[in-house]
């Protein structure tokens, strides 16, 4: 009989940024993580882009991107790091006003304010660090390789390039063999 051994880690994950430091669960079931990781793909798709090709985006599209996977990278961390991530600051005119974790709920707050108000997160990051926080969450808990999604978010084959020839496959040409000579 064989015994095999299996090392569970314990302590959590460290992202550091700058002089932050964000904490990640030591582990994560895999339904958890795929749950986390279909809501990333699904708010994507809601929103109609493919956060791997952000080129082309406006910048609302890209505002949303951002909230998307603050939520995905919330679901992996920490309850204090998940809170610093997903912390958001209403102000007006510089001054601080009130902060709130639910962005529906800065947005209310903001709408019964009277003037311009701004929302931004409290935690201010690049987006390129929110994606390379993505990704390495991606190695952390799928063993380094992107978990499938649907197959409707599967890429479609390619065309080929030009038209198809009409001509005959030299497999299938009959090649005229030497007969009986008579005589």
């Amino acid at each position: 009989m064989a015994t095999k051994s299996f090392a569970l880690n314990t302590e959590p994950h460290v992202a550091a940024i700058g002089d932050t430091e964000l904490l990640f669960q030591p582990e994560v079931m895999g339904d958890d993580f795929m749950d986390g990781y279909v809501g990333l793909r699904d708010a994507q798709q809601a929103i109609g882009v493919d956060i791997d090709n952000l080129e082309s985006l406006d910048s609302q599209a890209i505002r949303n991107i951002a909230v998307a996977l603050r939520e995905f990278l919330a679901r992996l961390m920490l309850p204090e790091s998940a809170e610093l991530i997903t912390r958001l600051q209403v102000s007006q005119a510089g001054k601080a006003l009130d902060t709130f974790t639910d962005r529906a709920e800065a947005e209310a707050f903001a709408a019964t304010v009277e003037g311009d108000t701004r929302i931004t997160y409290v935690l201010r990051l690049p987006d390129r660090v929110l994606t390379e926080l993505m990704e390495w969450t991606v190695e952390l808990y799928s063993g380094g390789k992107r978990p499938p999604t649907s197959s409707s978010g599967s890429a479609r084959q390619s065309r080929r390039s030009g038209t198809r020839g009409t001509g005959v496959s030299p497999s299938r040409v009959s090649t005229p063999t030497p007969g009986p000579s008579g005589g």
